[in-house]
């Protein structure tokens, strides 16, 4: 890397840790800051701030919050007998576009991965169950994303939950609506028919 000014070089920096960022995308980033009005620069810098201090996570559903509960947890109008479970707090959104599901949620922060040193008790189901103990949910949606790790914590949550006595139901996967059967693999495949309906 050529010999950058430093805070231009720690700019970089700290943008190619973010996600999915590589070293010519955070220089471009860089490069697009230095060039930006300074009123820019301040915005950004405060947005960041404002999302470390006045963000936290619902006592409800450990969705993210900038209060004691998220907006879902506030809302009357949601059906307190039906929750999702979700790995984490950006799972909720592609569920809410869809304007079909009109439930709760609950927010496990992660998956099963014993790879990866997580397990059942580094994961929100404490919380969890004491939600289901109290009596209100009569079905829970697993809404884990379709990997090894989703799938176990699925499996993992479906037999600590029936015994409660609460239907538990997993969505579907399988062939995305608008796709060639030629382009699926082998499993997603395997899980449509799994997963087929009657018509």
């Amino acid at each position: 890397m050529p010999d950058y000014a430093e805070p231009l070089a720690r700019l970089i920096l700290e943008f190619k840790h973010l996600p999915g960022i590589g070293q010519k995308s955070a220089m471009r980033l860089a490069f697009h800051v230095l060039r930006a009005p300074r009123a820019d620069a301040e915005r950004m810098a405060q947005a960041l701030l404002d999302v470390k201090d006045k963000l936290g996570l619902c006592q409800v559903c450990n969705n993210i919050s900038e209060g004691e509960l998220c907006p879902v947890c506030r809302d009357p109008g949601r059906d307190a007998a039906v929750l999702c479970v979700v790995e984490e707090p950006h799972n909720i959104i592609p569920i809410e576009t869809t304007r079909q599901f009109a439930g709760v949620y609950h927010v496990l922060h992660g998956a099963i991965s014993p790879l990866k040193g997580i397990g059942p008790e580094q994961l929100r189901i404490k919380s969890l169950i004491e939600r289901l103990e109290a009596g209100v949910v009569r079905e829970m949606i697993v809404a884990t994303n379709p990997t090894v790790e989703g799938e176990a914590t699925a499996a993992y949550l479906s037999k600590l939950i029936k015994p409660l006595g609460i239907t538990v139901t997993r969505i579907a996967m399988g062939i995305p609506v608008g796709s060639d059967l030629e382009f699926a693999d082998e499993v997603t495949l395997t899980k449509s028919f799994e997963n087929r309906r009657e018509m």
